[in-house]
């Protein structure tokens, strides 16, 4: 499990947006911009909340995938013919 924090923020005039998650925050994260955008008493609006959510599922494509523990040739490899 990845235990990396992830930051994103927003700066719109003298207004500061910052938020902290991890991968596992990832939905929630994306529910408070939801809420934040509706919320008529902020400047933080529905386009705000698209762009950064978008960021959010770049990142999380960019995660890396877990390595195997044994670099073992899988049925599926391109040599399969010589095991059969």
């Amino acid at each position: 499990m990845n235990q990396d924090i992830n930051v994103l923020a927003l700066v719109k005039g003298a207004e500061r947006y910052v938020f902290l998650y991890d991968d596992s925050s990832r939905a929630e994260t994306l529910r408070v911009l939801g809420r934040y955008a509706s919320n008529p008493d902020l400047s933080f609006t529905w386009y705000d909340a698209a762009v950064l959510s978008q960021k959010i599922r770049q990142e999380s494509q960019k995660a890396p995938t877990p390595s195997r523990r044994f670099d073992l040739p899988l049925p599926s490899d391109a040599d399969a013919d010589e095991w059969m």
